[in-house]
């Protein structure tokens, strides 16, 4: 898509590159995915600019930073089933699914999947199935994933996610307070999980029995 060509590379050079994002499958779909679309209409002036915004029931679309932080992390191949938590406006998704063989994407709020998929179904994505529930339960129905993302800040780790990754795998998510949280990588291996730590992070809380109440 040519629309924005120059927003998206400039965010690319001056927002992702100078910040260490450094795997070229992950900063060329950066400079492919049309985020001006995952946004109102009367936004799509600040889609490439270098933070979250606001789309609808106290949500919001991730920074381009922290998208692709998150993408890289996950070092995907692109033979790999992905589960998303929190779909949101679906970029993330849009994302994901460029870099990855199947993607499963789990949203609480049903407007917001319903939009998300209508996007991504106009845009030609086929690898992407959106479901609407409780993401911190995880997806049972697709286990086990090669890799897991949670795109919401959690008080702690969800326990149904470890156990639906497989051995091997990676599970990245925001991790503490509501107003400041880490971004975590934890690696699946021999029965442990191996933490590194990714930096600060602000994303709106996670939902569900395995996370915020409220």
């Amino acid at each position: 898509m040519t629309e924005y060509w120059q927003e998206r590379d400039r965010m690319v050079n001056e927002q992702l590159i100078q910040r260490g994002i450094a795997d070229e499958r992950v900063l060329e779909v950066m400079r492919r995915v049309p985020r001006h679309l995952f946004v109102e209409a009367s936004l799509r002036d600040q889609a490439y600019d270098d933070g979250p915004l606001p789309i609808g029931r106290s949500q919001t679309i991730s920074q381009p930073y922290m998208v692709a932080l998150m993408a890289e992390a996950l070092e995907l191949k692109g033979h790999e089933k992905v589960l998303e938590v929190g779909t949101g406006s679906g970029y993330e998704a849009a994302v994901l699914a460029e870099l990855c063989a199947q993607l499963i994407s789990v949203e609480r709020l049903e407007d917001l999947a319903h939009q998300a998929r209508e996007r991504l179904t106009a845009l030609g994505y086929r690898n992407v199935q959106i479901l609407v529930g409780d993401g911190t339960l995880g997806c049972k129905e697709y286990e086990p994933y090669d890799a897991i993302v949670v795109s919401a800040a959690s008080p702690f780790i969800p326990r149904p996610l470890v156990e639906q990754l497989k051995p091997g795998g990676s599970l990245v998510l925001p991790i503490g307070e509501e107003d400041l949280q880490s971004l975590v990588r934890l690696r699946k291996t021999e029965g442990k999980l191996n933490e590194d730590y990714l930096g600060e992070c602000r994303f709106v809380k996670l939902i569900g029995t395995h996370g915020w109440e409220t």
